[in-house]
């Protein structure tokens, strides 16, 4: 018998590279892992109540005449970051008008902890389930009467994508697929496919601000992900006249990040006095939205935009990594004028394969909708500051593997990168599942498993 908390379960037929396959039947297969050397992180746990009762509960600022076609939303990945700022707006300001579902599979970066403040109302439910299951898809919109979707789910951290790009295209093109192809079957007044900037690819310096309608030329797997996806959308919008919108947003900070992040990542290294990781010179530069106004860009959207449309949410707070760097030290109240200062806080470490120098988006279109972003970087990034110092260390459990350069993720399960590259190919044995009671799993071992 083994405890099911320290259990993996795969879907693949073939987990281990010399597993030969099962024959005759299907067998739910399961790998025993030695997790000595790892973190497992649990999307499910709870913070105390009294200290979560002193996180503030953050929305965004815009309210609106409520659709008249739009009641039951869903809105995948809604334990996620960006997600659970917009759950939480809908939720809270059209407590009268809207059902929101937030849809989410609890992967690493997720956490109940996000909309825990929602729990109990009327117009909120969690459904647990995954966009690349069609069986969840299906079940919550007949089960809820979904009649918009708010597309967030994705894997959306480009480091991770360059060791595990597989996973990309799975969550972030099949997903959406599926979520497509089951809005079709099911229909829905509006579906917005959250998006990101990095589809246009690198822009130069110097270079005009990237329109809607400029070529998409991703760089990583990650973007090309995304792109990828839009393409499924684009084709779904012409091919079927789904009632669709995408939005491209720049770089998004705030509350409620996991610090696998830039931001949320440094705060929590200096938080424990550790050097920051900064990958190659620092130089690339990103435009940051604040998630409050990002969550009024997209309410905006949802209330004004037009079906058929993109739209950038963009800003023109453009930050280098190293400045992050020194507006970071200076909030902390260290010193960071010279290099021999900067060089007792910032470790350089190896850079991506390829890092984009710098996106630019033009934010015009969205505008003539009357949103523009009220938040400076600077304002944003001091409530950002004072939210990681009072619960960056408990929203998620033990995040001390995330702080290290290119850790890597498999499933709610992260490594160091010294860690993973440590592990034997095979660093368990395959077992078949009898039976499953009272929290345990009574199992036996594959024949040829291990062969």
């Amino acid at each position: 018998m083994l405890e099911l908390d320290r259990l993996w379960t795969t879907h693949r037929p073939y987990p281990l590279r010399r597993a030969k396959p099962p024959t005759g039947r299907t067998r739910s297969l399961i790998r025993y892992t030695d997790r000595r050397n790892s973190t497992v992180l649990n999307p499910r746990s709870y913070l105390t109540e009294d200290l979560w009762k002193q996180a503030p509960i953050l929305t965004g600022t815009t309210r609106f005449e409520p659709r008249e076609d739009a009641r039951n939303i869903l809105v995948t990945g809604g334990a996620g970051f960006i997600a659970c700022w917009f759950v939480r707006h809908l939720t809270l300001t059209y407590p009268d008008h809207y059902n929101i579902v937030s849809f989410d599979k609890l992967d690493y970066c997720a956490t109940l902890n996000n909309t825990r403040i929602l729990d109990g109302r009327a117009n909120f439910k969690f459904e647990q389930g995954d966009i690349t299951s069609p069986a969840d898809v299906k079940r919550v919109l007949r089960k809820h009467h979904i009649d918009t979707i708010f597309h967030f789910a994705a894997q959306s951290h480009v480091d991770l994508s360059f060791g595990n790009s597989y996973q990309f295209t799975n969550t972030n093109v099949y997903g959406t697929h599926v979520l497509l192809e089951r809005a079709r079957e099911h229909g829905i007044s509006r579906f917005v496919h959250i998006s990101t900037d990095e589809v246009y690819g690198d822009v130069p310096i110097g270079a005009a601000d990237l329109s809607e309608t400029s070529i998409l030329a991703p760089t990583n797997p990650y973007s090309a992900s995304k792109a990828a996806a839009e393409m499924m959308v684009s084709a779904y919008r012409k091919s079927f006249k789904l009632p669709l919108i995408t939005v491209r947003s720049n770089n998004v900070y705030g509350p409620h990040q996991f610090p696998e992040k830039i931001i949320p990542k440094f705060i929590m290294l200096l938080q424990r006095r550790r050097k920051l990781l900064v990958h190659g010179d620092g130089s690339p530069t990103r435009r940051y939205l604040y998630a409050g106004d990002i969550v009024d860009a997209l309410d905006t959207i949802f209330h004004k935009g037009d079906i058929g449309q993109i739209y950038n949410i963009a800003t023109t707070d453009e930050i280098s990594n190293t400045d992050i760097c020194h507006k970071l030290l200076g909030l902390f109240g260290l010193a960071h004028e010279t290099p021999t200062n900067l060089e007792k806080s910032v470790q350089y470490t190896e850079d991506r394969p390829f890092n984009d120098q710098r996106y630019a988006t033009d934010g015009t279109k969205l505008a003539a909708l009357d949103w523009h972003p009220k938040t400076s970087f600077d304002d944003g990034l001091r409530r950002t500051v004072e939210w990681y110092r009072k619960f960056g260390e408990v929203w998620w459990g033990d995040i001390s593997r995330v702080l290290t350069s290119f850790p890597v993720v498999e499933g709610t399960e992260i490594w160091t990168k010294e860690e993973h590259e440590a592990l034997p190919s095979e660093d368990g044995v395959l077992l078949d599942v009898d039976n499953v009671a009272d929290g345990m799993i009574q199992t036996r071992t594959l024949p040829g498993a291990l062969e």
